[in-house]
């Protein structure tokens, strides 16, 4: 199956794409990023995955990167607990375009890395997904089966680029008060 994986950085690119390709899927990532903050942070995360995409040998296309526009979106929304409100808004702007490339592409369907993380709530990507796609939307959970475990494995034997924080300008210097 033609499968469109968002990828958010290499660490998460490792594992998930993996999967898939062991699963015998043809995969195709798309780094679409807007909200990584600051600007050289977001392209050593695209440098990262880029290396994870080389090794495995998949095609990765990357978005613009529109900080403007994700910012607009998430204005007023410091205070916002990780996981919250503002990290939905923050899925659901990364996933319509990931389904919408998926569609520009002529794959079959797509998912995402952001599961891989045992700091996101996979069941609400998933659902945030599936609203956008319907069925051309993979639900997925990458972090089970040890898949985070093995994703930092991979990112430590390849000497992958690992950040520290999600991303976003918010999660770099948590809650403003």
């Amino acid at each position: 199956m033609k499968i469109v994986l968002h990828i958010c950085c290499g660490v998460c690119a490792a594992g998930a794409a993996d999967v898939l390709l062991n699963e015998g899927h043809q995969v195709t990532g798309y780094f679409y990023n807007p909200n990584i903050y600051p600007e050289e942070e977001y392209h050593l995360r695209l440098e990262a995955a880029q290396r994870v995409a080389d090794t495995l040998k998949f095609e990765l296309v990357a978005g613009p990167y529109d900080i403007e526009n994700w910012n607009a979106a998430t204005a007023g929304m410091g205070n916002e607990p990780e996981g919250g409100a503002r990290c939905s808004i923050c899925y659901r702007r990364r996933l319509a375009k990931t389904f919408d490339f998926m569609r520009e592409t002529g794959a079959d369907i797509f998912t995402s890395t952001l599961t891989i993380s045992p700091h996101k709530q996979a069941a609400e990507i998933n659902r945030i997904g599936k609203e956008i796609g319907g069925d051309r939307y993979m639900a997925r959970d990458f972090k089970k089966k040890d898949g985070f475990k093995r994703s930092m494995e991979m990112a430590k034997s390849w000497e992958l680029y690992r950040q520290n924080y999600c991303g976003c300008i918010y999660s770099l210097r948590g809650p403003q008060r």
